[in-house]
């Protein structure tokens, strides 16, 4: 009977130590079942609190002071168009309209979830068209029908750019210079803390959206300034010698990187303190066409993720394709429909 009696002290000692480190903000662990009392969740599960505070055992927690309350993602889109300026097919050799297809229901579905899990960030989708068939265009329509996630197509008028793109440029550089400006300008406009820019050749994970999430509010805390991140662990990167730094993500190691192509996260801010230099890429195509960002990253971090994030579905053998360690025909298998 005493040890009954011992045991009830010791389990009412505990509950009421659990309510003050909980008052108190404080988390602690368990380590004989590998649980945290204060948070109600096993060690493996995603500990970290969006916009407050990122746990990581067994480095401990970092209070979250770059919050994120909303994100717009602006995919650009062209279905008329296979590879730009290439005569190589992507991988799966499948018509253009299917990697544009299967992009989107692979963010739709990575938004989703981030969605069901942050519910006071705001979501915006935006899809911006050029020279895709009327029949691709009621595809697109038909799969953003798949979130209730504020969301919205716009075919871009190419006329309105005649006079600020230089001339001589081949049909598919034109149009994707075009797609691009818009997507800058819309950017410049938007309130949205973070903005992610997307091409419609990249295969996403279920867990990017909030992995980048989760990531981008640690490492901007950890930086103390705005930063880029990349959705792609891309193997060209690994083709240099490079001095690097990893840092942990959520879920993701995040290496230092100081080039990208053209999908990116970043924040409205970067946008607004660089979009001179930005805008340039929808004025003059210089090789390489991503310079300008690459100088941005020279006054700000930019990040890609180990293992990949998202997959670009370019042709095996490009070194700006299939990143490394993952399986790219389950995900291509999986947004089929």
């Amino acid at each position: 009977m005493k040890k009954i009696e011992k045991s009830k002290k010791t389990n009412l000692f505990k509950k009421i130590f659990i309510k003050i480190c909980r008052i108190a903000g404080f988390e602690i662990i368990d380590q004989s079942d590998f649980s945290s009392p204060t948070l109600g969740k096993e060690l493996n599960d995603t500990l970290s609190i969006q916009g407050k505070k990122s746990i990581t055992i067994p480095v401990g927690q970092i209070d979250i002071k770059n919050k994120v309350t909303s994100l717009k993602i602006i995919l650009r889109t062209c279905t008329s168009e296979l590879i730009m300026d290439q005569n190589k097919r992507r991988i799966f050799s499948e018509e253009k309209n299917q990697y544009t297809f299967r992009t989107l229901r692979s963010l739709i579905k990575s938004i989703n979830k981030a969605s069901s899990k942050f519910k006071n960030i705001r979501f915006d989708l935006l899809v911006t068209d050029t020279n895709s068939p009327k029949d691709d265009i009621d595809k697109i329509k038909e799969i953003l029908n798949l979130t209730k996630i504020k969301n919205k197509l716009i075919s871009i008028n190419l006329k309105e750019f005649e006079n600020i793109i230089k001339p001589d440029y081949s049909k598919a550089k034109f149009s994707n210079m075009a797609n691009f400006y818009n997507s800058l300008i819309v950017a410049k406009k938007e309130d949205a803390d973070i903005i992610y820019f997307v091409e419609d050749d990249y295969l996403h994970t279920e867990e990017t959206i909030t992995e980048m999430i989760f990531a981008y509010e640690k490492l901007s805390t950890i930086f103390s300034k705005e930063l880029v991140l990349l959705p792609t662990d891309y193997p060209y990167l690994y083709s240099k010698d490079d001095t690097t730094k990893i840092y942990l993500g959520e879920k993701y190691h995040w290496r230092l990187v100081s080039e990208s192509l053209v999908t990116f996260m970043t924040s409205r801010k970067i946008i607004e303190e660089n979009y001179s230099d930005l805008e340039k890429m929808g004025i003059e195509w210089t090789d390489p066409w991503e310079k300008p960002l690459h100088e941005i990253y020279n006054s700000y971090p930019c990040l890609s993720p180990i293992p990949s994030l998202a997959v670009h579905c370019a042709n095996i053998n490009s070194i700006f394709g299939v990143s490394p360690f993952i399986n790219l025909k389950k995900l291509w298998n999986d947004n089929e429909n």
